[in-house]
């Protein structure tokens, strides 16, 4: 039995010292990127070439300061490394080192578990990793694995992919061991009889069942009935009204250009703050109202409930009058103005108004597009009918999340006419799982909704720039959350939609319904 401990610890690492994170692992970086060194407490990839849009900006830094033993932040610093670079003179001759690369993603779940263990550890006031025994393996693995409510009773379990984490993280840390320099598991330790982390976690194999099930009937009718409506029938109306939010910017920020900022000791502006209160006279225009919240916050202030001003938005009357806001010390000066035109030409939301016929989703009539919006509810508005369009183009092409996410403006390629009627439609992104760092090309064959889908999130695009990204990095779950709120809101009932129940949607489950 092997009793050899670590090298004595001087700080440093034996094997890895003043090591270029990046080098070593084949990363790319700009030529004026920072370069992240092996001393360095926090790895930041941010600006490695080739990473997927789908990886966020926090998943790209390695904050080794969360493991407060300076040992232990050595060894997770040296696992790491190991990971990212296994052909290293030092890593290639362990036995049972992994022999590819691990993905930046892989190696910051691995930390974020070695964080977790590490820490696990010192509240049971463990000071040397030669002092873990298969007892402790085991209950670290039973601390994962069960959930506790606020009493400590168990009332449920983990997923297996977390159980698994929970015994990788232990088996690394066995089959790395000669590899650390400032601590070590004992060398005879063997958890779980040797066995793999997804043996121990019990991972189901798959070949019985999918282990991805697909969407209950029950939600997918009426989720996709939804998204196509609204993709088809409000999608050009969204269009119009994401152009106009865009042209009221300089009327909603208080620094836009050509805005000259204002206090309550300047002068009453009245000249100006009339002409614009004529102008809307003049064109039998409503006064903007403020959104709810806002009106709420005025009657905390001791705005009277029976005031006539108090839903007219006059921040945004004094910044059409290129001021950068109303001060409420001009009220009693402008009251009379502001009261006379409200009077004329009443006060309305400003988006929406007057909207254009279109047919209920159930076809029982027809009614206004929109009632009238506040901007942010206009913003909300366009965000819906883009979700609209990511759910078809998800559940009607099979892609991945990472592979929307890179979409680029202009990937929709010219249709194919094979025959007459016959037309074939194709978009262009990249795989990422499984492929080397920076994706592999290639090209989706789809039907013409999701041609149709892809087209209006161009159109919906604040900055439609030729390569940018269509959709960018999105979380599916929350915007389809807003989504079914919104169906099943007054919204969605005014024009006609049918409720979507509750129930797990995701884009894994909606791959698996289309594969079916």
């Amino acid at each position: 039995m092997s009793t050899a401990l670590a090298p004595a610890f001087d700080g440093r690492s034996a094997f890895f010292a003043g090591a270029d994170i990046c080098d070593e692992a084949g990363l790319a970086l700009p030529d004026n990127a920072a370069r992240p060194t092996f001393e360095d407490d926090i790895w930041d990839f941010t600006h490695v070439i080739g990473l997927p849009t789908q990886l966020s900006p926090s998943m790209r830094r390695f904050d080794f300061t969360q493991i407060t033993d300076s040992r232990w932040r050595l060894v997770a610093e040296e696992l790491v490394l190991a990971m990212l670079a296994p052909r290293h003179r030092t890593v290639a001759p362990l036995p049972r080192a992994f022999r590819n690369p691990l993905h930046i993603t892989s190696c910051r779940a691995r930390l974020d578990e070695l964080v977790r263990f590490f820490n696990w550890l010192g509240e049971r006031s463990t000071i040397s990793l030669q002092q873990i025994t298969t007892r402790d393996c085991e209950a670290y693995l039973a601390h994962r694995r069960y959930v506790l409510d606020e009493h400590g009773a168990v009332v449920g379990e983990q997923s297996h992919g977390t159980r698994r984490s929970a015994a990788q993280v232990v088996v690394d840390l066995v089959n790395y061991r000669d590899l650390f320099t400032a601590d070590r598991v004992p060398a005879e330790l063997r958890p779980w009889g040797g066995a793999t982390a997804s043996a121990v976690a019990e991972m189901p194999s798959g070949r019985t069942e999918n282990k991805t099930q697909p969407v209950s009937d029950e939600i997918m009718q009426p989720m996709l009935a939804a998204a196509l409506y609204l993709m088809s029938t409000l999608g050009p109306h969204a269009v119009d009204l994401a152009h106009r939010i865009r042209e009221s910017d300089p009327h909603s920020a208080r620094r836009a250009q050509g805005i000259r900022r204002v206090g309550p000791k300047n002068r009453v502006p009245v000249r100006e703050l009339s002409e614009i209160l004529a102008e809307y006279t003049r064109t039998c225009t409503a006064l903007p109202m403020l959104d709810d919240h806002y009106i709420s916050k005025r009657l905390a202030q001791g705005w009277a409930e029976d005031d006539p001003l108090l839903p007219v938005a006059m921040g945004t009357l004094a910044r059409r009058a290129g001021l950068s806001q109303f001060c409420h010390p001009w009220l009693p000066t402008m009251r009379p103005a502001l009261e006379d035109t409200l009077a004329q030409v009443g006060v309305e939301r400003p988006f929406g108004r007057d909207a254009d016929p279109v047919p209920a989703a159930d076809g029982t009539s027809s009614l206004p597009w929109t009632l009238p919006l506040s901007r942010p509810q206009a913003v909300a508005l366009v965000g819906i009918v883009r979700t609209a369009a990511i759910i078809t183009a998800a559940a009607i092409s099979g892609m991945r999340a990472s592979e929307l996410m890179e979409l680029r403006i202009d990937c929709r390629r010219p249709p194919d006419e094979a025959a007459p009627g016959l037309t074939r439609y194709r978009i262009a992104s990249k795989i990422v799982k499984g492929q080397p760092l920076g994706g592999t090309a290639d090209e989706w064959v789809v039907i013409a909704p999701v041609y149709r889908a892809i087209e209006l999130l161009e159109q919906l695009h604040d900055a439609p720039a030729e390569g940018a990204l269509l959709i960018g990095r999105f979380s599916f779950n929350v915007r389809f959350k807003w989504f079914r709120n919104w169906a099943n809101s007054e919204a969605g009932s005014r024009l006609g939609l049918a409720p979507i129940p509750g129930g797990p949607v995701n884009l894994r489950m909606l791959r698996r319904t289309l594969s079916l």
